[in-house]
This record gives structure tokens, C-alpha cells and sequence, in this order.
């Protein structure tokens, strides 16, 4: 059994993973820290990242999709708030699965503990948005 998704709010979830990732590594936001942390070059044409755009809205629609999915079981198991679900089921995601496996692949791949930390927090503000998204817009029938 599928839960009850609202498929407009996955979307505007997925959206705004693309707007948070925008913010969080303009160059006078954590960019350029980032790049030189992730020995990456912010210099190319924009062909350099259609896949990796691409990729990304693939796999955040596919987050926003599951999030969206573990809210509705967790509010319907809890009750109360569906907001309070929502932002709960992606914290407590975020920290078993995300977290970890960074902490995890980067310490065993020899990375900065400061590229670690940076994106770790960059997943957490990603997915809060997300969940305050779906978290406000639950599907039809369940608040």
C-alpha cells in the first residue's frame, strides 16, 4: 500500500531543493569554501552541469516522494500536526540515513570534516524545506 502523497507538494519540494542548493553554493554563500574544500572548479560553461542538474531534480523528486510518503505514516501513526510530522520524519531521516552515511563515506574517503559538515547541513536545510512544504500542503483527505 502506497500512502496518501500530495503530488503538487512533491513537486514544489523537489523545486525547492534546486533554490536551496542555488543559495546554499552561490559563490558568496558557501561556493567558494565548498570548492575549495571539494577540490572542485567553480569555472565551466553551463553544458558542464545539465547532468548533475539533471540528476539532481531526479533524485530530489525522488526524496520529496519518500519524505512526503513517511510524513503520511508518521502523522497517521502519531496524529496531531501534520506540519510536526512532516518536519520530525525528515529530521530523524536526515539523521539515520543522510548524516550517517556522509560521516561514514567521508571519513573513510579522507575528506575535510568541513566539506562533511557543510554538506550534511546543506541536506538538513534541504530536506526542513521540504517538509515544511509538504508538511503545509498534506494530501486530500487526511487533515
Amino acid at each position: 500500500m502506497i500512502p496518501e502523497i500530495n503530488y503538487w507538494a512533491v513537486i514544489l519540494a523537489t523545486l525547492s531543493s534546486m533554490v536551496v542548493g542555488s543559495i546554499w553554493y552561490a559563490p558568496k554563500v558557501f561556493g567558494t569554501r565548498w570548492s575549495q574544500l571539494a577540490n572542485v572548479s567553480m569555472e565551466g560553461t553551463g553544458r558542464d552541469a545539465v547532468v548533475p542538474m539533471a540528476l539532481t531534480v531526479a533524485v530530489s523528486f525522488v526524496t520529496a516522494w519518500v519524505l512526503a510518503g513517511a510524513a503520511t505514516i508518521a502523522w497517521h501513526f502519531y496524529e496531531g500536526s501534520y506540519v510536526v510530522a512532516a518536519v520530525v520524519t525528515a529530521i530523524l531521516l536526515w539523521a539515520g540515513f543522510t548524516a550517517a552515511r556522509f560521516v561514514t563515506h567521508d571519513a573513510f574517503e579522507g575528506r575535510p570534516s568541513g566539506l562533511t559538515a557543510m554538506n550534511v547541513a546543506h541536506e538538513l536545510v534541504t530536506l526542513a524545506v521540504m517538509a515544511i512544504i509538504i508538511g503545509v500542503w498534506p494530501p486530500a483527505g487526511t487533515v
